[in-house]
């Protein structure tokens, strides 16, 4: 078998083995197989497409080129949760605790943020301490004693994504949908989990802009889950504005931290219980969504999702004073109020803008590698359909450079559209994928 063969049948539109896909990965994880033939072999995918079995194929591939982590004996049946990224999303952070607290357990590898979408890892770190490198052991310890686990990917785990990522991040071929959903899903199922709820976020703040794409990731992703035997449900989810008020890593933490307390923005609120739902009906502690629901509810109604949270953090050897008095988090030396320009609704308010000048400010990261400031960031105080009144509060920039300041005001009252007439409000889903 040659690698230059199968870059030539699916140039020519063939439908590749999975002894074909399986040679191919091993031998660009092992690098018998260059960057310039994996490049030409992305292209023609990129190009040409796969079907669901090659699909699922190029996942299964991608999952077993390195380490995998078996659950079963340590819960009985693993749940997972994947948003595709997006601004202001900082549901894993609520949405584990109450799923743990429901008495799911909840063992979650998260990333970092890249571009204009943050990173989980990246706000946990706001936390002076919180560890983020728990290895294979400790890893399968804590989800066993305490139900709970929130930690970075290892290196040794799905391979095979981290090149192939690497090398579609430069080659123009990152918008492949097989390729992202074998990104996704590779990772998921090499972390153990037998059932998993997507969040695929559909946008301008999104990496799929439009519906109908974010459909066809989706409904590939639950392809994949079934052919593979994972119970797989995908919610398609709003990214035009900002999940929640905030967006920026201590700023959205604490935010996170009023949502688990039974206060916070009522969008994000409902965001969370919808996928808290679905998780406790998919790892079968609900038997309908209402029933999950009420679950949910009580659980943060009565404290216990706060106080998983609390366990967490300090399992992973987060400083819990910080997350106790949360105004012990990182704060910006630089707070100005941005007032509205004008009376009206604010009819868009873009997401995607208010990512990148988050980042700007130095909340994100351009490249992997470049440092985080934690205190900085934006909150949002006016939603789309809001009727805003001129000299109003609509942004609040939290910066440590003046400079920089001056240039998010300017980006963020571009970000906003306005209209004379009523304007209707965004939803916060548009459909579920099973």
């Amino acid at each position: 078998m040659r690698a230059v063969d199968i870059i030539i049948k699916k140039r020519d539109k063939g439908e590749l083995s999975a002894e074909e896909i399986k040679f191919f990965v091993q031998g660009y994880v092992n690098g018998e197989i260059p960057d310039y033939q994996a490049s030409a072999w992305a292209m023609a995918v990129l190009l040409n497409g796969m079907t669901d079995q090659e699909a699922t194929d190029l996942t299964l591939a991608m999952a077993y080129s390195g380490d995998t982590l078996d659950l079963s004996g340590i819960v009985p049946l693993a749940v997972d949760k994947h948003s595709t990224g997006g601004v202001g999303d900082k549901v894993t952070l609520i949405v584990a605790p109450i799923v743990a607290s429901c008495g799911l357990p909840v063992g979650k590898m998260s990333g970092r943020g890249l571009g204009f979408s943050g990173g989980t890892l990246d706000k946990l770190e706001s936390i002076p301490g919180y560890r983020v490198d728990l290895n294979k052991e400790e890893f399968l310890h804590q989800l066993k004693t305490i139900g709970i686990v929130v930690t970075g990917q290892s290196a040794d785990l799905a391979p095979a994504d981290g090149k192939f990522y690497a090398l579609r991040d430069v080659t123009g071929t990152v918008q492949s949908l097989p390729l992202i959903a074998a990104s996704v899903m590779s990772k998921k199922i090499a972390g153990g989990a037998h059932a998993i709820v997507l969040d695929v976020k559909t946008g301008v703040g999104a990496f799929m802009q439009s519906l109908d794409e974010a459909r066809d990731l989706a409904r590939l992703m639950v392809s994949i889950g079934k052919i593979t035997g994972r119970k797989v449900v995908a919610l398609l989810s709003d990214m035009n504005q900002p999940l929640g008020w905030t967006i920026g890593n201590a700023l959205e933490l604490k935010e996170a931290i009023d949502i688990l307390h039974g206060s916070g923005p009522a969008d994000l609120r409902e965001h969370c219980v919808v996928v808290a739902s679905h998780m406790l009906v998919l790892g079968e502690k609900a038997d309908t969504l209402e029933a999950a629901r009420s679950m949910v509810e009580s659980a943060i109604a009565q404290g216990r999702a706060w106080r998983k949270f609390r366990e967490l953090v300090h399992a992973q050897k987060g400083d819990v004073r910080f997350i106790d008095e949360p105004e012990r988090l990182p704060v910006a030396a630089l707070v100005e109020k941005v007032p509205a320009p004008q009376s009206g609704y604010l009819q868009a308010l873009n997401a995607r803008e208010v990512g990148e000048t988050s980042v700007a400010l130095g909340a994100g990261r351009a490249k992997k590698g470049d440092p985080i400031d934690h205190a900085v960031g934006i909150v949002v105080h006016h939603k789309v359909g809001d009727r805003v009144e001129k000299g109003e509060t609509l942004f609040t920039i939290h910066a440590n450079d003046g400079n920089k300041l001056a240039e998010a005001r300017k980006r963020l009252l571009k970000a906003c559209q306005w209209s004379d007439h009523p304007c209707p409000p965004l939803p916060l889903f548009y459909g579920v994928v099973s």
